[in-house]
C-alpha cells in the first residue's frame, strides 16, 4: 500500500492510529501489569519458590526494554505496521505456548521471553507512529494512546480472576493469547506515512512520464536516494544524554510506590479489602491525569519540558507526603495525588523526547531511551528494598523515590538551559548584518 503524505495530518486518519495505539497499550502493558494474578497459581502448580516464579515477570520486563532498540531499528528499515503485526504474533505465541506449562524453564521461554519480545515489538512502534502522525496535537494524541494502559488494567483485573476461576491458569493464558491477536488488527490499521517508510522509488517518489525534458531535469536535481538506518550515535548528543539520565532516575522511582503501597497499608492496620481499592484509585486517577495533561499540553500554553519538570516536582512532593498518612483516608488521598501526577508525566515524556531529538531521529531515540531507562527500573526496586530493610520502615522507600525524582528534575532544568542557550546562539548567527552606509543607494553603488 502506498504511504500517505509525509506531512503530519494532525487529525483525520491519525485518530484511527491513536485508537489502534490505545488498544495496543492495553493488550501489552496492561497484560504485563496484571500478570501478577497468575503468580500464586503458577507457583503452586510447579511447587517452586516465589523468587523462582517471579523470574517469569522479570524476564518479560527485561526483554520488553532490551527489545526496544531492535523494534525501533526494524521500524526504520521496514514499517511500523509490519513490526506491530509481528509483535502481536509473538505475544500470542508466548501465551499460547505457555498453555502447555511443561516446566519453569518453558515458562521463562514462552510467557517470559516471547511475551516480552511481543510487547516490545508492539508497544514501541505503536507509540512511535502516533508521534509521526501528529505535530501540534502530539501531546494530546500520546496521552490518549497511553491511557489505554490504565483503562485495560482496570478491566483486566476482575476479568483475569474470572478466567482463572473458570478455565484455570493454563486455559486463561490461551484465551488471553487469542485476545492479544487483536494487536495484529491494530497493526494493519497503522497506515505508514511517507516520512516513516523505506525511501525507495516505488514508495516515496512519484513517477515522471518518459520523454519529458522538465521531468528529466527534475530527476537530475533530486538528491540521491539513501536508506534510513538506526542512529546509535545519538548517545553522543548532549541533549539526548541529559534526557536519558533523567529517564534512568525517574524509572528508579516509578517502580517503587506500587511495590510498597500495599505493605505500607498493611503496616498501618488497614483491612485487605480497603487496601485493594487503593490500586483501583491509582488506576482511575492515572487515567484522568494522562488525558487532562495531554489536553493542557495541546493548548501550547506551557513549554512541554517545563510542564514535565513541574509534574516531576509534584510527584516527588506527593511521595514525600505519602508516608505521613496514618489511616486509610489520608493514604487514599496521597495515593490519588501520586497517581494523578504520575499520569501527567507519562502523558508527555514521549512528546518531550520527540522535541529534544526531532522527528527524523525519533524512532532511534525511542529505542535507545527505553534501553537506557531500563537500568533505572532494574536498580530502583532492589535499592529501595535495601533502604527499607536498613530503616525497618516502608516509608523509607517512598522518601528514596521522592528524592530521586527531585534529582531527575535537575537534569531537565539543565537540558532546558542548554536548549535555550543554543536557540539564542542560533538567533545571533542568523541575524542579518546591518549596512554601515547611511543610504541604500550608496550601498548598491558600492557593489557596482
Amino acid at each position: 500500500m502506498q504511504a500517505k503524505d509525509s506531512n503530519p495530518p494532525d487529525g483525520g486518519y491519525g485518530w484511527v492510529v491513536v485508537v489502534s495505539a490505545f488498544m495496543v497499550m492495553g493488550l501489552t502493558v496492561a497484560v504485563l501489569k496484571t500478570f501478577g494474578l497468575f503468580f500464586v497459581e503458577i507457583q503452586q502448580h510447579f511447587d517452586e519458590l516465589a523468587s523462582t516464579t517471579s523470574w517469569i515477570t522479570s524476564v518479560t520486563i527485561a526483554i520488553f526494554h532490551l527489545g526496544a532498540p531492535v523494534a525501533s531499528s526494524l521500524c526504520v528499515q521496514y514499517t511500523h505496521r509490519t513490526v506491530v503485526i509481528t509483535g502481536g504474533l509473538l505475544a500470542f505465541s508466548g501465551m499460547a505456548l505457555g498453555f502447555f506449562g511443561l516446566n519453569m524453564v518453558w515458562m521463562y521461554a514462552t510467557t517470559g521471553f516471547l511475551q516480552g519480545l511481543g510487547i516490545s515489538f508492539s508497544w514501541t512502534p505503536a507509540i512511535s507512529i502516533v508521534s509521526h502522525y501528529f505535530s501540534k496535537k502530539r501531546a494530546l494524541a500520546n496521552a490518549i494512546a497511553s491511557a489505554g494502559e490504565c483503562a485495560f488494567a482496570f478491566m483486566f483485573g476482575p476479568f483475569f480472576q474470572w478466567l482463572i476461576s473458570q478455565y484455570g491458569w493454563e486455559g486463561s493464558l490461551l484465551i488471553i493469547g487469542g485476545i492479544q491477536l487483536n494487536i495484529c488488527v491494530c497493526g494493519v490499521l497503522m497506515r505508514p506515512l511517507a516520512s516513516s517508510c523505506l525511501p525507495e522509488p516505488s514508495h516515496c517518489e512519484t513517477e515522471t512520464p518518459p520523454g519529458n525534458g522538465a521531468s528529466s531535469r527534475d530527476k537530475e536535481d533530486k538528491p540521491p536516494i539513501t536508506h534510513k538506518t538506526f542512529n546509535w550515535m545519538l548517545v553522543r548528543r548532549t541533549e539526548f544524554v541529559l534526557y536519558a539520565i533523567f529517564g534512568i532516575l525517574a524509572a528508579m522511582s516509578f517502580f517503587v510506590p506500587p511495590l510498597f503501597l500495599v505493605p505500607l497499608s498493611y503496616s498501618l492496620g488497614i483491612d485487605e479489602s480497603w487496601t485493594a481499592s487503593l490500586l483501583s484509585i491509582l488506576a482511575i486517577v492515572d487515567f484522568g491525569g494522562r488525558l487532562l495533561c495531554g489536553w493542557y499540553a495541546n493548548l501550547h500554553v506551557t513549554n512541554t519540558i517545563h510542564l514535565l519538570a513541574m509534574t516531576i516536582t509534584l510527584i516527588s512532593t506527593s511521595l514525600m507526603l505519602l508516608p505521613l498518612a496514618n489511616n486509610y483516608l489520608s493514604l487514599a488521598i496521597f495515593t490519588g495525588f501520586y497517581g494523578f501526577f504520575f499520569g501527567t508525566t507519562v502523558a508527555i515524556h514521549i512528546t518531550v523526547l520527540a522535541d529534544v531529538v526531532g522527528m527524523p531521529e525519533f524512532d532511534s531515540a525511542l529505542g535507545l531511551f527505553m534501553l537506557i531507562r531500563s537500568t533505572g527500573g532494574f536498580v530502583g526496586p532492589p535499592l529501595a528494598g535495601l533502604i527499607v530493610d536498613m530503616a525497618g520502615d516502608y516509608r523509607a522507600g517512598f522518601y528514596m523515590a521522592g528524592a530521586t525524582l527531585v534529582l531527575s528534575a535537575g537534569f531537565l532544568i539543565i537540558l532546558d538551559r542548554l536548549q535555550q542557550r543554543k536557540k539564542r546562539g542560533s538567533k545571533i548567527r542568523t541575524k542579518p548584518e546591518k549596512s554601515t552606509l547611511p543610504y541604500p543607494s550608496l550601498h548598491i553603488l558600492k557593489h557596482q
